[in-house]
């Protein structure tokens, strides 16, 4: 996708939301932001090709093997993101509340035409995770067992 999208939606002048750009590093790092804008959701991104991958997940990431979250792709977000918290004034793109629910590192294990399997290291998720496409923009956000 690139940065196209995401920087189309937003006015810089007004928010402090990072412009950001493409940086692939060794390490690839997740973060979860808890946004509370028009409805509260959770925003689980990946990095991956030099951007974060975006999906917003209406309810708390599972943290248990057996719970399924719904998680809809939106647009890629520049790297920087990953330290972004603050309040995106109201009119903007996004307008609310952004904070950082968790973050560290994650592990690809798997990537094919719709599954993403990745293990994460981070304060409050931990272990192995999913993302299965169910078409369009929605994906399932699921833990798995663990194999220990």
């Amino acid at each position: 996708m690139g940065l196209e999208e995401y920087r189309k939606k937003r006015d810089f002048n007004k928010t402090t939301e990072p412009m950001g750009e493409i940086v692939e590093n060794e390490e690839r790092y997740f973060v979860v932001h808890r946004h509370q804008a028009s409805h509260l959701h959770w925003d689980l991104r990946l990095e991956m090709d030099g951007v974060l991958k975006s999906w917003a997940v209406p309810k708390e990431p599972p943290l248990v093997p057996g719970v399924r979250r719904l998680a809809v792709q939106v647009e890629d977000h520049p790297l920087d993101y990953m330290d972004f918290q603050g309040t995106i004034p109201p009119g903007e793109y996004g307008a609310g509340t952004v904070e950082i629910w968790d973050k560290g590192t994650f592990e690809l294990q798997k990537l094919e035409a719709g599954k993403i399997e990745f293990s994460v290291r981070g304060n409050k998720l931990q272990g192995g995770y999913i993302l299965i496409h169910t078409g369009g923009k929605n994906w399932l956000f699921l833990k798995r067992k663990s194999t220990a």
